[in-house]
C-alpha cells in the first residue's frame, strides 16, 4: 500500500523534478523555441475555438492554461497540449446534440466535458492504464506522424496561395480544389511562404543558435510591413483579443447534463490519450527520450481540468506544434510553458506586432515542419523489416489522410494489437537438424530429417490462444513423417504454458504412443516446468522424458531409437552419432517387421550366463554387424546380422535360442522375424551392455 502511495505521488511531483533538471543553456534554447511555438499557437487556439463551435477567445484560455499544465505534469519534453482540431472536432460532435450551439451553455458545457474528460485520464494514469499504449508499435508511429505530416502540409496549401479552400479537406481535394483555382493564386502570398521556407533551410548553415523558424519570422514580418503588401492582399494575423482566463461557472450539480456528457467525456479522454502519447513516442523516436505513459495521462488530465476550469475547451496534444517545439531546439518541458505564456504576453503587450506576422509566414514554417515529419529512413527499413509492420504502416498512413486523425490512430493500435495476437497466437514451429560441425542446431529447409526422431523448435508461448495452432501444426509434421516415432521439442522460447497448452502437449504424446514413440523435452524454463508439475503432466512423462539439451540426442540415439532402423532401413546420418555407425541398407523394399503383440520373454545376463553352463544350454544368436561382433560378444554364440536374418531364419537352430546385441533393441525386430517358433526365442535383457556391467566373460576375435 505504501509503495502504490509513492508511486502515486512521482506522478503529482513532475514539476519539481522538472525544475531541478534546468541548465542555463537549456533555458536560452527552450525560451527561444517555446517563443516560436507560441506564435503557431496563437492563431491555432483561434482557428480550433472556432472549429469546435466555441469563441476564439476560449481557445486563447485553452492554450494558456492546458499548455503551461500539461507541460509541466507530461512525460514529454517536446508534446505541447493544447487547442488541436481533434480535440476541437470531437467537442462539437459531442456537445452539438446536447446544447444548442453559440449559446453561453456550449461554452458552459465544453468547459465541464473538459474536467470531465480531464478526471478520467488521470484516473486511468493512477491506475497504470499507460501500459496499454505499449501495444502501439512503431508502424503505427511511423506511419501516423509521416500521414500527419503529408495532411499538415496540405493544409498549408491554402494559406501560401491564399486560395479558400474547403476546411479540413484531405490531400487530394486540397489538390484538386487547387489546380481548379490557379488563376486566383496569390503570388505576393506564395513569394512570401517561399521566403521564408528559403530563409528556414539555410538559416542552420549560418547559426543553429537560434531557431530557424524564429529567424524567418522576425525576417519576412518587417519586409511584408515595409513593402505594404497587406493593401497588395497579404494576409495577416490580425487584432488578437486579450483578456486573463476566467474561472468557469461549471454546473457540476446537473447531473442530467452530466449523464449525456459522460460517454462524450470517456471518448475525448480514451482518444486524446492515445493520441498524445503516440505523438510522444513518435517526437521521442527523433530524440530518444523515455515516455512514461502514466505521467502523460496524468498531464494530459490535469491540462484539461486546468482548462476547463479556466473557460477553457477540452484539448489533446498538437503535433505540428509538439515536432516545431523538437525542430526550434527545445531540451525541456520549459518549452511548453514559455508557448503558453508568449500566448498571453501576445495578447497583451506584443499584440500589435503579432497582428502583423504574415499568416503565409506561419504556413510556410508549419510547411517546412510537416514534411521532416515524413521519415523516409524508419519507413524504408520497416519496409524491409517485416511485412506485417509495413502493412500496418500504410494502412496507418493512408488512414490518417482520409479519416479523422482519431479513427486513424484507434485503427492503427488495433491493427498492432490484432497483429500481435496474431504473432503469439501462432509461433513458429520449426524443424530443425544439426548444421555440419554438429554445434548448433539449424532450420531443416529441406534438409535430410531422420526418420525415427524430429526434433522441433517451439517459437512462442503455450498459451490458451496459441495451443490449437501449436497442436495443428505438430500434427501436420508427424502427418509428414509418418515413420517418426519420437517427437524432441526445444522448449528455450516458451516462457509460458496454460492448461491448452498441457492439453495440446499431451494430444501430442498420445498420437506417438500410438505410434510405439513417445514425447520428450529440453530446455524447459522453469516457469513452464512448474505448470507442468501442478498439472500432473511431468509426473505422467516422468523425469526421464526431460532431457539435458547436451546429452538429448546422445541418450535417444543409443537408448531409445531402433538401431534396426538406423543401419538397415535409413540411408543418412543427420546427427553426430550417426557418423561411426555401419550401413547396411537392405535391398529393394525389404523391410523388418515389428512385433505385433506380446513381447517375447526377456533373460538377465546372470541367468543367461548359468543357462550356458547347464546341461542344455541355449543357442545364442547375436544379431549384431560383424564388425560389432568381433570386438566383443558372448563365449559361443553364433553371429547371424539382422539383414541376413530375414533370408536365413532356417539357419537358426532348433531348440531354446536366446537373441543378443548391444542394448537388446535388435534383438526385439530378431524376435519379430522369429515369430512362430517353438519354443518362442527369449531376448537378453539390456543386450552386450548388461553383459558387460554384470562383469561376465567376452570373446574377442582377432581381426
Amino acid at each position: 500500500m505504501l509503495s502504490f502511495g509513492y508511486s502515486v505521488a512521482q506522478l503529482f511531483i513532475r514539476p519539481v523534478r522538472l525544475v531541478r533538471s534546468f541548465t542555463p543553456e537549456t533555458l536560452r534554447a527552450d525560451f527561444l523555441a517555446g517563443l516560436t511555438v507560441g506564435l503557431v499557437l496563437l492563431p491555432q487556439s483561434l482557428a480550433f475555438a472556432l472549429l469546435g463551435g466555441l469563441p476564439p477567445i476560449t481557445g486563447l484560455y485553452t492554450a494558456l492554461t492546458a499548455t503551461i499544465v500539461g507541460a509541466l505534469w507530461g512525460s514529454s519534453s517536446h508534446l505541447n497540449s493544447g487547442p488541436t482540431n481533434t480535440a476541437a472536432i470531437i467537442t462539437l460532435s459531442v456537445l452539438a446534440p446536447v446544447v444548442p450551439i453559440d449559446s453561453p451553455e456550449f461554452v458552459t458545457a465544453a468547459s465541464l466535458v473538459a474536467v470531465m474528460a480531464g478526471i478520467i485520464r488521470v484516473i486511468m494514469g493512477i491506475a497504470r492504464l499507460g501500459i496499454l499504449v505499449n501495444f502501439v508499435s512503431d508502424a503505427v508511429s511511423v506511419g501516423f506522424t509521416a500521414g500527419a505530416g503529408i495532411l499538415i502540409l496540405s493544409n498549408q496549401i491554402g494559406p501560401l496561395l491564399r486560395i479558400d479552400l474547403p476546411p479540413g479537406a484531405d490531400p487530394i481535394t486540397t489538390v484538386t480544389e487547387t489546380a481548379r483555382h490557379f488563376d486566383a493564386i496569390h503570388w505576393p502570398s506564395l513569394a512570401v511562404g517561399v521566403t521564408t521556407i528559403g530563409i528556414i533551410l539555410l538559416s542552420p548553415r549560418i547559426t543553429r543558435k537560434i531557431p530557424a523558424v524564429l529567424i524567418s519570422i522576425v525576417i519576412v514580418s518587417p519586409i511584408v510591413w515595409f513593402l505594404n503588401l497587406k493593401a497588395q492582399g497579404v494576409r495577416v494575423m490580425g487584432p488578437v483579443p486579450p483578456g486573463f482566463p476566467p474561472l468557469a461557472q461549471l454546473p457540476i450539480f446537473d447531473l442530467d447534463l452530466i449523464g449525456h456528457l459522460v460517454n462524450g467525456a470517456l471518448a475525448l479522454a480514451i482518444i486524446g490519450s492515445v493520441e498524445a502519447v503516440a505523438i510522444a513516442r513518435a517526437i521521442a523516436g527523433y530524440t530518444g527520450e523515455r515516455i512514461d505513459s502514466n505521467q502523460e495521462f496524468v498531464g494530459q488530465g490535469l491540462a484539461n481540468i486546468a482548462s476547463g476550469i479556466f473557460s477553457g475547451m477540452p484539448c489533446s496534444s498538437s503535433f505540428n506544434r509538439s515536432a516545431l517545439a523538437y525542430q526550434s531546439g527545445g531540451q525541456t518541458a520549459l518549452t511548453g510553458v514559455v508557448s503558453g505564456i508568449t500566448v498571453f504576453l501576445a495578447t497583451t503587450v506584443l499584440g500589435p506586432l503579432l497582428a502583423e506576422v504574415p499568416r503565409a509566414a506561419l504556413a510556410g514554417a508549419l510547411a517546412v515542419t510537416a514534411w521532416s515529419m515524413v521519415d523516409r529512413r524508419n519507413m524504408s527499413r520497416i519496409w524491409r523489416g517485416s511485412r506485417g509492420e509495413a502493412v500496418i504502416m500504410i494502412i496507418t498512413l493512408v488512414l490518417t489522410l482520409t479519416l479523422p486523425l482519431q479513427f486513424a490512430i484507434l485503427t492503427g493500435v488495433l491493427m498492432s494489437l490484432g497483429y500481435y495476437l496474431l504473432r503469439t497466437a501462432t509461433p513458429r514451429i520449426e524443424t530443425v537438424v544439426p548444421d555440419t560441425a554438429f554445434r548448433h542446431w539449424d532450420p531443416a529447409h529441406g534438409r535430410p530429417t531422420c526418420p525415427q526422431l524430429l526434433v522441433v523448435d517451439l517459437q512462442g508461448d503455450l498459451y490458451f490462444g496459441a495451443a490449437s495452432h501449436v497442436e495443428e501444426m505438430l500434427l501436420r509434421l508427424l502427418n509428414q513423417h509418418r515413420s517418426v516415432r519420437y517427437l524432441l521439442l526445444r522448449m528455450h522460447s516458451v516462457n509460458h504454458c496454460d492448461v491448452s497448452g498441457i492439453r495440446a502437449l499431451e494430444t501430442i504424446r498420445r498420437t506417438l504412443r500410438v505410434r510405439g514413440g513417445d514425447l520428450y523435452f529440453v530446455r524447459v524454463r522453469a516457469g513452464v516446468m512448474y505448470r507442468m508439475q501442478i498439472s500432473g503432466f511431468y509426473e505422467q512423462l516422468g523425469p526421464e522424458r526431460f532431457l539435458d539439451e547436451d546429452t538429448a540426442i546422445d541418450f535417444l540415439f543409443h537408448r531409445v531409437l531402433d538401431p534396426a532402423v538406423c543401419i538397415y532401413e535409413c540411408d543418412r546420418r543427420v546427427f553426430r552419432e550417426c557418423q561411426e555407425l555401419p550401413k547396411q541398407t537392405l535391398p529393394g523394399h525389404l523391410t523388418i517387421p515389428l512385433l505385433d503383440g506380446k513381447l517375447p520373454t526377456q533373460i538377465n545376463a546372470r541367468a543367461l550366463w548359468e543357462a550356458l553352463h547347464s546341461p542344455q544350454p541355449p543357442a545364442v544368436i547375436d544379431v549384431r554387424e560383424p564388425r560389432e561382433f568381433q570386438r566383443g560378444h558372448i563365449p559361443g554364440a553364433r553371429n547371424i546380422p539382422l539383414s541376413r536374418l530375414i533370408s536365413e531364419r532356417d539357419a537358426v537352430p532348433a531348440g531354446p535360442v536366446v537373441l543378443v546385441c548391444r542394448s537388446g533393441r535388435r534383438s526385439l525386430r530378431a524376435a519379430a522375424l522369429l515369430v512362430g517358433r517353438t519354443p518362442p526365442p527369449q531376448v537378453l535383457e539390456g543386450g552386450m551392455l548388461a553383459w558387460e556391467a554384470a562383469n561376465l566373460l567376452e570373446a574377442v576375435e582377432q581381426v
